[in-house]
């Protein structure tokens, strides 16, 4: 059985996996194959001086029982072939011949292992996977079915970009290559790896703000929060640890080269970069920029702001169809109303609602 060691090491360095897991892969199809074939006996594999073994296990008895299932049991005087000293209750274990298997046991033992191979493959590919989860991947498209999910190649097995989760507006065709996030990995035995991608999760726009500004990748510039509304308009919220390091100038990049170039990943989508504060008076204000704010007042135990603009700001507080004020709540995490110098109140916290992904 050395041949088979050095055959089992030559699967592990082509199919780049563990030849520990390749070994116990091959023991476990020879346990399979042998109960599918000589029936319900038990079996053990082991590596002894370097070679591969494999074991029958047979209990010894000395009653009808032996008769009966003759490849569970020995009698005692057959037991005693084995090993002389063999007393009733004892468990011999008697080198098993492969070729006993016959030649459709050793096809179906051929199968079994390929079987044990391709679960090995998949729960490696699903670990390395698991490790990207909340990253930016890319692929090629090879597929767009007709409820319009894409398709994607992503080294060695595919995922899905539902419709749901697409930019509105893009479109992609087979062949293009694309980008997103992998947001969800899930393994099942009977129906493999399930991938699914997102391009409309607010993560996706963070991650590509950290691929384009080197800043964020090396940890000067946090990105706090961020919210979307997918191909339309988006707020992410930054703060600098280096004093000398400017956040927004730095993420928007000279004459906003960087961050048009996270915009045309997006379709187009605006991004508007604000600066962080920890106390949520400055940072519902700094969130509802463009427009200029008088006043903030925050009960926090509600999540609830009642923001002061003056008339002429209130339609840039707003934005056009409700978006501005709605991404600040995203962003902020509380119901934003509005209140005008009439003391008039305006809430407009449940356009939310609208846009939530």
């Amino acid at each position: 059985m050395e041949k088979v060691l050095d055959l089992l090491s030559l699967v592990a360095n082509e199919k780049g996996l563990d030849f520990e897991e390749v070994k116990e892969a091959f023991k476990r199809s020879i346990i399979k194959t042998a109960k599918k074939v000589l029936g319900d006996i038990d079996v053990e594999v082991a590596i002894e001086d370097g070679e591969l073994k494999i074991y029958q296990i047979f209990e010894v008895r000395n009653d009808d029982t032996a008769l009966e299932n003759p490849e569970r049991y020995f009698y005692l005087d057959e037991a005693r072939e084995f090993d002389p000293n063999a007393q009733i209750g004892d468990k011999l274990k008697v080198e098993l011949d492969l070729g006993k298997l016959g030649r459709s046991g050793a096809m179906a033992l051929q199968r079994e292992f390929e079987r044990e191979i391709t679960r090995l493959l998949e729960n490696e590919i699903y670990r390395k996977l698991i490790s990207k989860l909340n990253t930016i991947v890319s692929g090629e498209v090879v597929k767009v079915d007709s409820e319009e999910n894409t398709w994607v190649e992503l080294d060695g097995v595919k995922g899905v970009l539902p419709m749901r989760n697409r930019i509105k507006g893009e479109k992609f065709e087979v062949g293009d290559v694309m980008k997103a996030l992998l947001k969800y990995v899930h393994f099942d035995t009977k129906r493999g790896i399930t991938i699914e991608l997102s391009r409309t999760n607010p993560k996706f726009l963070e991650k590509l703000i950290e691929s384009a500004v080197p800043e964020v990748r090396d940890g000067i510039i946090k990105i706090h929060t961020s919210a979307r509304i997918p191909g339309v308009r988006s707020k992410v919220a930054v703060s600098s640890l280096n004093p000398k390091v400017e956040p927004i100038g730095t993420i928007i990049g000279k004459n906003g080269v960087r961050i048009n170039a996270v915009s045309n990943e997006l379709n187009g989508e605006n991004i508007d970069v604000i600066e962080y504060s920890p106390k949520p008076e400055i940072f519902i204000a700094r969130a509802l920029s463009p427009a200029i704010v008088k006043n903030v007042q925050v009960d926090e135990d509600k999540a609830y702001a009642l923001v002061e603009v003056d008339p002429d700001q209130k339609a840039k507080a707003i934005g056009k169809n409700g978006i501005n004020i709605t991404l600040a709540g995203m962003l902020t995490k509380y119901k934003i109303e509005l209140k005008d110098a009439e003391e008039k109140t305006k809430d407009t916290s449940k356009l939310e609602n609208l846009f939530k992904i």
